[in-house]
């Protein structure tokens, strides 16, 4: 009677150790599964992606004085003198355009049949072009001053930007007529802010 008891063990032991078996098998994942945990998975390697190493040329280290230049060309000041040069420029150019069309350029008020020399038609030209030149710059370096600093506050760059310091600008302009046209020139510079961004965005 001692042999059967022997083989059930036996038979007892390949079974259990076959069960093993497979339950490990079970839990050991496949390799292709091992594959894309390498290639997209959480055990994927972030690579540099360096010039050098993609065939690109090597780009120079900046120097100090490069590094200067730039943090100046990203300066509120910079910014603003460069809008005011344009401004000056456009408004020069748009005051001189608007005085070439204009009829009444380089009358006399006291003898307005009398025709205008040459002479007096260019002064006028020179001085209603100096005129606009000197609104221009004056707006467009008030706008790009405070949209500066509203984005350096902010630090965000988006049409809000804009909006906000086409606020500033036309009621700062508008309140030296008053307080309703303060609110106007607040208002429709927002406004025209705010259109031009979204044009452009």
């Amino acid at each position: 009677m001692a042999a059967p008891t022997k083989s059930t063990d036996a038979s007892i032991s390949v079974t259990t150790g076959h069960s093993a078996t497979v339950s490990a098998a079970e839990n050991v994942p496949l390799q292709y599964s091992l594959i894309l945990d390498h290639l997209i998975g959480d055990k994927r390697q972030i690579k540099d992606l360096n010039p050098t190493v993609m065939g690109a040329l090597p780009s120079p280290q900046k120097t100090e004085e490069q590094k200067m230049i730039e943090r100046g060309m990203e300066s509120c000041a910079f910014k603003s003198l460069i809008a005011c040069v344009g401004g000056f420029v456009l408004g020069g150019a748009f005051g001189v355009f608007t005085a070439g069309i204009d009829s009444n350029v380089g009358l006399d008020p006291k003898d307005p049949l009398r025709t205008p020399t040459a002479r007096e038609v260019l002064r006028d030209m020179g001085q209603r072009g100096m005129s606009y030149a000197k609104n221009f710059a004056i707006v467009g370096a008030m706008f790009s001053c405070t949209e500066c600093l509203i984005e350096s506050h902010r630090g965000k760059s988006d049409w809000k930007n804009a909006v906000y310091s086409g606020c500033i600008t036309g009621g700062a302009i508008g309140f030296r007529a008053g307080l309703k046209a303060g609110v106007l020139g607040c208002g429709g510079f927002a406004a025209f802010s705010a259109a031009i961004e979204y044009y452009l965005r």
